[in-house]
């Protein structure tokens, strides 16, 4: 079940809130833990177990290291076994294929690959449990002795699915005691059609021109051709990907939660360290907490920066799927954040402000070409064709088809994907008070209403992350 689904709009979420609201308020976290496993279990009715048996697991894991805190020893080892068990689920059901595959390629073996369906949110709550019981064993946070209050947090369908990754120490508090009100109510009704339409209205849309052109051969291409479909797969990813934050942050908000924000108008950065600020910012935080920090992060000299940094991103572009193309996708990241430190950085702030935002525009569209990319062979090759490397046309007939017929998109696309938009809102909603407000409204209501329509007439409703 996806959010911008009319089974999710005018079923599920309406009973959801019904029941949430309708309980006392000790039994709240009960209510979201039956919601969510309910939701998990209507499009994955076998992994739901899954689920269950990694929210027991960590849970008393938790327990055992902090009962064990004057044995060093024991707790090391309940801490490796549980982390080692975590890994093991997410490295079987992901990885499992692509591993037997490079067996295959390297050994020159035929060992026989089952398919196996990815279980949704897999990577996303993995995380969560590995922060946990991280946080847990340094002493962080203590451990969870209620384990519908942990079951709540883990399974949590707002951020199920696909996020934002949220670290126990950032709910610990909320999910003992929190405040729901009509205003926040408000607040999270309208950050969630915020986010339908971001998803039902743009990224959709955008993806209908990128799907058009990702099928035709490289050699077919002109060189406007291949900038335009690259160009509305960068936007759709973002207003997917971040409509979705927003629709989960929203719902969060309505059940009185606090979730940390995970898109800041990432395309208005002046450099890729700044753009990994700004996109994903909980998976980015993330990786610094449990990965780059402890192994170092940037204290022991430029040689180690470098490993560290190859071992995140590595991570970081394995994390996003189980290809080759996602490990060149990561890397191609981690060096250009390397050079960044080393001197391009201190470019950067030099020149004029134009030109680094345009050098992060260029370098963040490009690195979408290997994300989206089947091969890595083939990335190259749409690279080059985007460059004038491939002896293409440097502009055909379908580059001005796709721009006459798709410029209104494009164009609201590249508007939105800026702060212009919310900086509108909130000073409709400041300047004229109630006259703004009541603007708002009817704006909110009328984007439900189209996003609405489109669900009900449209069949291509894809959400590019339910795959990672």
């Amino acid at each position: 079940m996806v959010f911008s689904s009319i089974t999710f709009l005018f079923m599920f979420l309406p009973l959801a809130l019904i029941a949430y609201y309708a309980a006392p308020r000790s039994w709240r976290n009960m209510v979201i833990l039956l919601l969510s496993l309910v939701f998990y279990a209507w499009g994955e009715p076998v992994y739901v177990f899954l689920m269950i048996g990694s929210i027991v697991l960590d849970y008393f894991g938790g327990l055992l290291i902090q009962h064990n805190r004057k044995d060093k020893n024991k707790q090391r080892f309940i801490f490796v076994t549980v982390l080692v068990l975590n890994l093991s689920v997410l490295v079987f059901f992901k990885y499992y294929g692509f591993i037997i595959a490079n067996i295959n390629s390297v050994l020159g073996t035929t060992l026989q690959i089952r398919e196996l369906p990815l279980p949704l949110g897999i990577s996303f709550y993995t995380f969560q449990l590995i922060s946990y019981i991280a946080d847990v064993y340094m002493g962080k946070v203590r451990a969870q002795k209620n384990i519908i209050n942990f079951g709540a947090y883990i399974s949590m369908f707002p951020q199920l699915v696909a996020g934002p990754i949220v670290q126990y120490s950032d709910i610990e508090e909320q999910l003992n005691e929190r405040e729901e009100s009509i205003y926040k109510f408000g607040e999270g009704a309208e950050r969630f059609i915020c986010g339908l339409g971001k998803k039902v209205l743009l990224a959709n849309n955008l993806g209908l021109i990128w799907r058009e052109i990702k099928v035709m051969p490289t050699s077919e291409l002109s060189v406007v051709t291949a900038w335009v479909g690259i160009i509305a797969f960068t936007l759709q990813i973002y207003f997917d990907f971040s409509g979705y934050s927003d629709m989960a942050i929203g719902l969060g908000k309505i059940m009185g939660f606090e979730f940390l924000e995970n898109f800041k108008h990432p395309y208005m950065s002046r450099s890729i360290s700044e753009f990994w600020r700004r996109w994903h910012i909980s998976l980015g935080s993330w990786f610094r907490d449990y990965i780059y920090i402890p192994l170092g992060g940037n204290r022991k000299g430029l040689i180690i920066q470098l490993r560290n940094l190859f071992i995140v991103w590595f991570a970081t572009g394995l994390w996003h799927g189980a290809s080759w193309n996602f490990i060149v996708w990561g890397v191609y990241f981690g060096a250009l954040i390397f050079l960044e430190k080393v001197f391009l950085g201190k470019l950067l702030e030099k020149v004029p402000a134009v030109i680094a935002h345009g050098y992060t525009l260029i370098a963040v569209v490009v690195s979408w070409v290997f994300f989206e990319a089947v091969t890595v062979g083939g990335a190259f090759d749409y690279i080059g064709v985007m460059f004038g490397f491939g002896g293409n046309a440097v502009i055909d007939g379908m580059a001005r088809y796709t721009v006459r017929t798709n410029f209104i998109v494009l164009a609201i696309a590249i508007v939105a994907a800026t702060p212009l938009i919310r900086s509108l809102i909130n000073k409709l909603k400041t300047k004229y008070d109630f006259n703004g407000i009541v603007a708002v409204v009817l704006c909110n209501i009328t984007i439900l209403f189209i996003a609405t329509a489109y669900l009900v007439s449209e069949s291509y409703n894809p959400f590019l992350y339910f795959r990672f």
